[in-house]
């Protein structure tokens, strides 16, 4: 005997609501000196600093711990840069150099 099955029609679908998808994290530029002869690297630096819009950042990829270059930046752009070490030699050494955004 053949059993007959009771077909409930299915609701329709709901839309779900519009969302914005996450936005993915934009890499920040690698300005790598090691190559560069030691008398334009620190002017290569500033000019990268100096292109920077408010709350972006560039990694500083050095071959020694470039410290004098932090207190360069303290000196002229003091309270408008962020400094951080993500590698710290002994061979390489990368810093990310932020402009901080207006207050």
């Amino acid at each position: 005997m053949h059993h007959v099955a009771l077909l409930e029609p299915k609701p329709e679908a709901t839309p779900l609501p519009h969302r914005e998808e996450p936005t993915m994290p934009v890499t920040d530029r690698i300005v790598d000196v090691r190559t560069e002869i030691p008398r334009i690297r620190h002017q290569l630096i500033f000019d990268t600093f100096a292109s920077l819009g408010a709350g972006t950042a560039f990694v500083l990829v050095n071959d020694h711990d470039p410290k004098p270059l932090y207190y360069q930046l303290a000196a002229e752009n003091a309270g408008q840069f962020s400094w951080d070490y993500l590698e710290e030699g002994p061979e390489v050494w990368r810093v990310r150099i932020g402009r901080l955004a207006s207050a």
